[in-house]
């Protein structure tokens, strides 16, 4: 590996890589629950286009769902600021977090009803809230 890594350590750098963008283990939980109760969804897409993409999208009642990690989003309760390459981190974070309130700004504007949990909340917690918020929106109108 050449050249100065953002990594503090080569440990630390090859577990940052390791890490998934999608498919994690919540996800892939909530993603079982959802599937055996016979709905249907998209994985890792853009409801709008572009580059921001939702965790699971049910294009048309018009709901992205977003499962938050503790660390990389800043969880009130759970986030850890590292020691090593503190300020990094910090602006790093501080940088998802901004960057979700904007997403979800975004959504909310367009009329999607945007659902945030963090990872450590239940499945079928996260579950039985998905599923009340399909019961009660109605299909997205379309325009022709």
């Amino acid at each position: 590996m050449g050249g100065t890594s953002w990594a503090s350590s080569e440990g630390v750098r090859r577990s940052m890589v390791a890490n998934r963008g999608r498919d994690t283990g919540p996800e892939l939980a909530v993603r079982r629950i959802l599937h055996a109760k016979g709905l249907r969804y998209r994985v890792d897409f853009a409801p709008l286009g572009g580059r921001r993409r939702a965790d699971i999208v049910f294009t048309r009642p018009h709901i992205a769902v977003f499962i938050d990690g503790c660390f990389w989003h800043g969880c009130p309760d759970h986030y850890t600021a590292p020691v090593r390459n503190g300020d990094f981190w910090a602006e790093k974070v501080r940088s998802n977090v901004s960057r979700d309130a904007e997403t979800t700004e975004v959504l909310s504007a367009a009329g999607w009803l945007v659902l945030r949990f963090w990872e450590h909340t239940s499945a079928p917690d996260i579950c039985d809230r998905i599923v009340l918020s399909l019961d009660h929106r109605p299909p997205a109108r379309t325009l022709s």
